[in-house]
């Protein structure tokens, strides 16, 4: 089980050290600049070396026409190889950090630092608890990740939490939207740039996140592509697989594309990068 939502929870069996009420007033007025996509092409087959556990047999676009390709990486990617990631076609990776507002990933300043010493641009994200105030959550991973000039943007892991043994609340859509957005303003302020947003399709739909306008989304869709999975909901990353396989990873790992060419992912870093 790779996916982040699934890790995520396991995790908290296993010991270890480690928007403003709903009103689009309260949300930022205008959205990022988005990547210029990729035209349909033809399929090219996976970047060199890569596979699928459990492939999707993709009708008509699939992930593998898009040219820049990346990863997400926590405690249970225990000792990548992030130089023959790299080699393999590795032009991003997140890495989990926090959890609510006393949780650390142990793994996090080690896949930080690795990545970064391969040369991967690398960000970190957070997986939110709707048990905790977002104010305490934000404080939480400002504590925890560096300000680091020239990382991606930090990102906001947005999901229902089912398999955790303190948190499976869920608010009224309207609360989950006014935490996200305190959240999010606390990053922008002290980051200097805005985050991504990642989530998934039930998520998404319960909590009408169409409606969140002005943040960037990284959305999961491993059975359809993310324009059918969130119709008029515009996207920069696609997380299309759970059970994908690459040079520098044992076992099975979440693989994510972006929606875009090299050119524009490497625009896309320079205005999006941590200040």
């Amino acid at each position: 089980m790779t996916d982040l939502t699934r890790r995520t929870f396991l995790s908290l069996s296993v010991p270890f050290v480690v928007g403003a009420c709903g009103r689009r007033s309260a949300e930022p007025a205008s959205a990022p600049p988005l990547a210029s996509p990729v035209s349909p092409r033809a399929y090219a087959g996976p970047p060199r070396g890569w596979g699928d556990e459990d492939p999707h047999d993709w009708p008509g676009r699939r992930p593998y026409g898009l040219p820049v390709h990346g990863v997400d990486a926590s405690r249970y990617d225990p000792n990548p190889d992030w130089r023959g990631a790299a080699q393999s076609g590795v032009s991003f990776a997140w890495i989990k950090a926090t959890e609510g507002g006393d949780l650390l990933d142990p793994s996090f300043s080690g896949h930080w630092n690795a990545a970064a010493d391969a040369g991967v641009p690398r960000g970190a994200y957070h997986v939110y608890y709707h048990c905790r105030p977002a104010e305490d959550q934000a404080r939480w991973f400002i504590r925890n990740v560096p300000r680091q000039p020239g990382s991606l943007p930090p990102v906001l892991d947005m999901e229902w939490t089912p398999f955790s043994p303190t948190c499976t609340a869920r608010p009224p859509a309207a609360e989950v939207r006014a935490g996200m957005a305190i959240f999010l303003r606390m990053l922008t302020a002290h980051y200097g740039t805005r985050p991504v947003i990642y989530t998934v399709p039930d998520f998404y739909d319960d909590n009408d996140l169409g409606s969140f306008a002005g943040y960037e989304y990284w959305l999961r869709s491993t059975a359809a592509h993310p324009t059918d999975r969130y119709p008029g909901g515009p996207w920069t990353f696609w997380q299309y697989s759970g059970t994908g396989t690459l040079p520098g990873f044992d076992g099975s790992t979440d693989l994510n594309a972006f929606n875009g060419s090299p050119v524009a992912f490497q625009s896309w870093l320079a205005r999006r990068s941590v200040r």
